[in-house]
């Protein structure tokens, strides 16, 4: 049954009707006919409810009662016919046989005839009565109109009732001709109303792309002048900018925009300029921003989507606007009335400038902008700048008129007090948004190009640098309130808008350098400062909110290397006396008033004090936290200042009474909140001292390290910011103060270590219980999986420096238990060693979850740890390392119970293979092979030799083969002959100089000669004429006796590894015979019975053996190798070498708990290699290599740790042999300060390698891990000299000074 009944039709037309009406909004959107068309032809792929429309229920209903028995009788007939069954590719031929057939039948084109004829008919009777009901409104609308006065019509109530809020009709060209025709101005107004009336109800798609739309845009516009007829024109502008392209809405801004301007032009409206009102709310007004609100509107809304269209439509919306907002400019302040302009309307309706920072933000249309304002309407800049130059000055003349200078114009321009303004806050108003869009300008580079401005009543143009004293000076007489005084917090008050301006000017390195690195900006800064130090008045409102507002700026401007240059610049500031100083000078000695509580405030006023004082001690720690900064500030004493402020602030909360149950407590409750946040600030002032290596040592002479490492692990694990003005982490933080005994002991006591432990057991271990599993989790395929990589590398920076290393382990046993429940969690570093690493039973095997990921973790773990060589002989001494990691390879084989089994290879096995390499072998980049840690993809998978017990293969030495050519034979001969002048020379002094200057020539000529017993001559030779000099000898030591029995002076199992590995090294270098190992120990026990001497009895338990030296002596054993074995000559170098300065920076065994430094110092552990070396290569790095610099604050880890770790074992298998002889002669005959360059000029030459490593986030373990290839010392011995020019005389200054370096 195809065919429809009468009651089917009329079923069909109503649920017709219902779907037009469900797809109703995105019909009406559609910009054309076919839009529209198109936008039902794709209705089932773009709606997810087609299928339960009932209109779609209906025709699937029919089709099943017109073709479902047709369907069944060709299924049947074809499944009986080919005897397919409705499974596999045959259920799809049946289907597509079916369907082919079915469409061919005659009851299919009977079906479709007739379902067409039906939905013709449903059509043509919906339109048929949409046009009756379209002509009845039209009537009824006549007749309403006919019943009121056209000079009372109403728009609102005509517009609830129109018909384009139901559905559009369209509308045909002819009928859109003749309503142009109808709004022609010389038109009756009734005829002109109801042409717009029509033209409202119309699509705007169909009234843009008409032929005469360009007579009825012409008719448009001249209706808006027209109090009746201009709110019609409006709402179909809007409806247009709704639902239009750009290239059809620019057309209808741009008319609106220069109709606004004919406006103003023609109306010429004043309003008063002092505090006489203005009602906006009158007709001419009203209309005006009713017209300016729609443009504004669009300006907002265009950004989202004219990137899609061609420049020059955009170009003309903006050109269109900046035509509109430069007209009718007035810059006479002192007339009594001012003229109406467009952009005071547009300030009250977007006061932040809005649209302006919305085209300011994207690169396409800022380019344009700044084009424009450059080549035509830079009086647009011009204005702005008046406007905040008027602002400025009336200020100074309403203060001299005692009047209040806050009164009007700092009222909320948004708050509920109608449509009536002042002058003032028109004014205010037209301030703020120009002082937003100069804002915004002066960000960009082509934007700050606009300066300087010709102003009015100025002589000279106004540069950046006059415009920033102004804006200081508007923040100067409206300061804000306190922080934390969120009750008057106004973000439209000056100050706020200032400082808005000033933060965004100094996000940007290039425009705060342009902007606010100027000598008058950092004046006008500190001018109430300097004021202040001079007990003079700084003629402030407010002083706690004006200078805590300067302390913001200026901790801003601190944050970046140009400002910070700035601060530290010799006479950029006024100081009390009107001399000029450094700014940073200023700054600290006003911080330390306020420390004092000598400031400029009351007793009465401590919260504004403390607040005042918090905010520039902040300052200070924005240049203490660096190595140049804290060399500034370091006289001054800041943090023994902020100690003692802070134990003060300690004594007074615990003064502070409990509240009692029951009594008023609100008081002391505020009262205790209080001291506990100026306690939190002068902790978080004291715990960025430990950002640099000198500042650490100053953080733990105050004894507040404890504490601040608390308070830094309080703030880490609730995941807060360093500060406002930090870009990254605690990471450097934790890992400068992991360097050092004391700071390692902090970490632990604080609970951040165990804190750590846990979440990387967590992470390797445990799973997550509260995520749900939507998926498996991947099988790394990485040794470390990215998921413990952070925990990894925190583990590494943790234990990367043998201090740390020490402390956590020493003496510390491994619980090796017989059996591990899996809930059982290490907490400790022995605990995570036990379980991760000494894989020595079953149990411990059975208790992990990923037995073969967390091991490989603790392999690679051990690895990085035993780079260190005093780490790994403690490890070794202690844990057996080395046996472990042999037996697993042993009991990793293929036939256990005979030896001829082979070893398995497996991930954990090659791990294995390369930790025992590591720490057999000694040797440099070119002495020793380490093998690899994964497989090869041609030929032999694992090419290199596994071995279960030591020596290890020769196959991992690599022969070094010496080449003598006559060159070199004629300039050993020339060292000889000048060694042998020495003995005739009377001027010490000079000969060392003549010593320096051979020694770089030969360094820059033939440096391979340098070795052996050449090298050994020299450094005798030079060390015989320093130690004999009175002006060389730093330290006096009493004499030594060497005929002194030393045979009941022990060895610790630590020494005795260390003197094991050190003659192998030799041994293979040919440098020693088989029995140089007990002349070497004979060496060291002479060298350890000598430096007892000089030690102080310590009263603390840092380090772990305070009387002996945590770690091989690595200088001494590289002297004997030098000296070719022979105790004798080395032990008499040594005690020569003792006296120099040298020997406090290259010998860290000699200075180890000296006599010699300050008992503070002596007993903390913390080496001179650390806060005097380290520290001068971290301030080198930043001055000479950026880029390696910034990489290390970017990774967490810091320079100084790698510098400790080579110059702590003598660069042993980092560098080759040649190499490190270099070294120890270079710091030697040149200085100690040499030391730092060298260090310098190895980052510089690792650069490339340290930046790609950084972004993979392997630099800490490819430094640590890695030996330094290519690096030659006469290669960057040039570069070294430079170095010395420029800094020498103040890090050799630094070094000689470190007897007492905290004072």
């Amino acid at each position: 049954m195809s065919q429809l009944s009468a009651e089917d039709d009329v079923e069909l037309e109503s649920l017709l009707k219902q779907l037009l009406g469900s797809v109703n909004d995105r019909i009406s959107g559609a910009p054309s006919l076919e839009c529209a068309e198109e936008i039902l032809l794709h209705l089932e792929e773009t709606d997810k409810n087609f299928h339960n429309y009932d209109f779609v229920k209906f025709l699937r209903q029919y089709i099943e009662n017109s073709l479902g028995a047709v369907v069944e009788e060709e299924t049947k007939t074809l499944t009986r016919r080919d005897g397919q069954h409705a499974i596999g590719s045959g259920h799809d031929n049946l289907i597509h046989t079916v369907t082919r057939q079915t469409q061919d039948s005659a009851e299919y084109h009977q079906m479709v005839q007739s379902l067409k004829n039906s939905t013709m008919a449903a059509v043509e009777s919906l339109i048929n009565k949409l046009e009756e009901d379209q002509v009845r409104k039209e009537q009824m609308v006549r007749e309403k109109q006919r019943c009121q006065s056209s000079s009372q019509y109403n728009d609102d109530g005509s517009d609830s009732d129109s018909s384009f809020n139901q559905s559009y009709a369209f509308i045909r060209q002819e009928q859109l001709q003749a309503l142009a025709e109808k709004l022609d101005s010389s038109r009756p107004k009734q005829v002109r109303w109801e042409a717009l009336q029509a033209l409202c109800c119309a699509p705007p798609s169909d009234v843009l792309s008409c032929e005469s739309w360009s007579s009825l845009r012409r008719n448009l516009c001249a209706a808006l002048s027209d109090p009746d007829l201009g709110d019609n024109v409006l709402q179909f502008f809007a409806k247009s900018f709704s639902s239009s392209p750009l290239s059809v809405t620019r057309e209808i801004y741009t008319s609106l925009a220069r109709s606004v301007e004919s406006s103003f032009a023609s109306l010429k409206i004043s309003f008063p300029s002092g505090s006489a009102s203005v009602d906006i709310s009158r007709p001419e007004i009203s209309r005006l921003l009713n017209q300016i609100r729609l443009l504004n509107d669009f300006q907002k809304e265009v950004t989202t989507f004219w990137i899609r269209h061609p420049e020059k439509y955009m170009e003309e919306v903006i050109e269109s606007t900046f035509s509109l907002l430069s007209s009718n400019h007035d810059h006479c302040s002192q007339r009594a009335e001012k003229t109406l302009e467009p952009v005071h309307l547009l300030a009250l309706l977007d006061i932040e400038a809005t649209w302006f920072k919305k085209w300011m933000h994207g690169y396409y249309s800022r380019t344009v902008v700044l084009r424009l304002l450059e080549r035509k309407y830079k009086s647009l800049v011009v204005a702005a700048l008046q406007q905040c130059l008027h602002f400025n000055e009336s200020r100074h003349r309403l203060q001299s008129e005692a009047t209040d200078p806050g009164s009007a114009e700092l009222r909320d321009t948004g708050s509920a007090q109608g449509t009536v303004y002042t002058g003032r806050e028109l004014e205010y108003a037209f301030f703020v948004h120009s002082l937003c869009v100069l804002g915004k300008v002066l960000i960009y580079t082509h934007g700050r190009r606009l300066f300087p401005v010709q102003a009015v009543k100025h002589k000279d143009p106004v540069t950046l640098t006059e415009l920033m004293v102004v804006l200081i000076n508007i923040m100067y007489q409206h300061p804000g309130p306190l922080p934390g005084d969120t009750s008057q917090t106004d973000p439209l008050s000056p100050s706020s808008l200032v400082m808005e301006v000033l933060w965004a000017l100094c996000e940007s390195a290039e425009c705060a350098a342009e902007c606010l690195h100027q000598a008058p900006v950092m004046e006008k800064l500190l001018a109430p400062v300097a004021a202040l130090l001079g007990g003079q008045q700084a003629h402030l409102k407010s002083p706690a909110a004006t200078l805590t507002l300067v302390a913001d700026v200026l901790a801003r401007i601190a944050n970046t290397d140009g400002g910070l240059a700035l601060f530290l610049r010799e006479g950029n500031a006024a100081a009390a006396r009107g001399e000029r100083t450094v700014a940073a000078h200023v700054i600290v000695q006003f911080t330390l008033r306020l420390l004092l509580d000598d400031g400029p405030f009351p007793p009465s006023e401590p919260d504004a004090s403390r607040s005042l004082c918090g905010a520039f001690v902040f300052v200070c720690r924005q240049m203490y936290n660096t190595c140049e900064g804290l060399r500034a500030l370091r006289p001054f004493g800041l943090h023994k200042a902020v100690a003692a402020a802070w134990q003060k602030a300690r004594c007074l909360s615990e003064r502070i009474p409990t509240p009692v149950p029951g009594a008023s407590s609100g008081a002391c409750r505020q009262e205790q909140q209080h001291m506990l946040l100026w306690e939190e600030t002068l902790l978080d002032g004291l715990l960025n001292f430990a950002a640099t290596p000198k500042g650490l040592l100053l953080l733990q002479q105050t004894g507040a390290m404890d504490e601040c490492v608390s308070y830094m692990f309080s703030r880490f694990t609730k995941k807060l910011q360093v500060s406002r003005c930090e870009k990254f982490g605690y990471g450097v933080m934790v890992t400068q103060v992991a360097v050092t005994a004391p700071g390692v002991a902090a970490l632990h006591s604080s609970g951040f270590i165990r804190a750590l432990i846990l979440e990387l057991w967590c992470t390797l271990e445990c799973s997550s219980e509260d995520v749900r599993v939507v998926r498996p989790k991947p099988t790394p395929m990485d040794p470390i999986d990215r998921s413990c990589l952070k925990s990894f590398l925190s583990m590494v920076n943790l234990l990367s420096s043998s201090q740390s290393v020490w402390k956590l382990l020493g003496r510390q046993p491994l619980a090796n238990k017989s059996n591990y429940t899996l809930r059982e969690m290490p907490t400790t570093v022995p605990d995570l060693m036990d379980r991760l690493i000494a894989m020595n039973s079953d149990a411990k095997m059975n208790s992990l979850f990923h037995f073969e990921q967390s091991h490989t973790f603790g392999l690679r773990l051990l690895s990085v740890i035993c780079c260190n060589l005093d780490s790994f002989l403690l490890l070794e001494s202690q844990y057996n390392i080395c046996s472990l990691l042999l037996q697993s390879q042993r009991d990793n084989v293929t036939q256990l119970d005979t030896n001829e089994g082979e070893f398995i290879i497996d991930s954990l096995s090659v791990e294995r293979n390369h930790v025992l390499v590591r720490v057999g072998v000694v040797g440099g980049p070119s002495e020793r092979k380490l093998p690899a840690r994964a497989l090869q993809e041609a030929g032999d998978p694992y090419p290199w030799p596994m071995f279960s017990s030591y020596p290890p293969p020769r196959f991992y030495m690599l022969e070094t083969q010496e080449k003598h050519h006559s060159s070199q034979v004629h300039i050993e001969s020339e060292i000889e002959a000048f060694l042998v002048s020495c003995k005739d020379s009377k001027n010490e002094e000079s000969w060392m100089e003549t010593c320096r200057r051979q020694y770089v020539k030969i360094m820059a000529s033939s440096p391979t000669i340098l070795t052996g017993k050449v090298l050994a001559d020299l450094l005798d030779k030079v060390i015989a004429h320093q130690s004999n000099s009175s002006a060389e000898c730093f330290f006096t030591s009493p004499p030594y006796k060497v005929e002194k029995h030393v045979e009941g002076t022990s060895s610790s199992p630590v020494e005795q590894l260390g003197v094991d590995a050190c003659h192998r090294y030799g041994s293979f270098l040919k440098l020693l015979k088989q029995d140089s190992a007990v002349e070497l120990a004979l060496l060291m026990k002479h060298i350890k019975l000598f430096l007892s001497t000089q030690r102080v009895k310590a009263t603390s338990d840092l380090p772990p053996e305070q009387d002996v030296y945590p770690g091989h002596d690595w200088l001494a054993s590289t002297v004997f190798l030098i000296m070719a074995g022979d105790m004798e000559r080395s032990l008499s170098f040594l005690l020569s070498l003792s006296s120099l300065l040298v020997s406090a920076f290259i010998w860290p065994a000699r200075i180890h708990a000296s006599v010699h430094v300050c008992a503070e110092i002596a007993e903390s552990g913390i080496t001179p290699l650390y806060w005097c070396t380290a520290h001068y290569v971290e301030m080198l790095l930043q001055a000479e290599v950026p880029l390696v610099h910034s990489a290390f604050r970017m990774s967490g880890f810091t320079p100084s740790q790698m510098c400790l770790h080579w110059l702590t074992q003598c660069f042993w298998n980092y560098l080759d042999w040649t190499e490190i002889c270099h070294y120890i002669s270079t710091c030697v005959i040149l200085g100690p300060d040499y030391q730092v360059y060298t260090c310098v000029a190895i980052f510089k030459h690792l650069q490339p390698d340290i930046l790609q490593r950084t972004q993979s986030q392997e630099l800490q373990v490819f430094l640590k891990e890695e030996p330094i290839q290519g690096f030659k010392i006469s290669s960057y011995l040039e570069f070294m000299e430079g170095l010395e020019c420029n800094y020498r005389k103040l890090v050799l200054s630094d070094m000689k000074n470190m007897k007492n370096p905290v004072e």
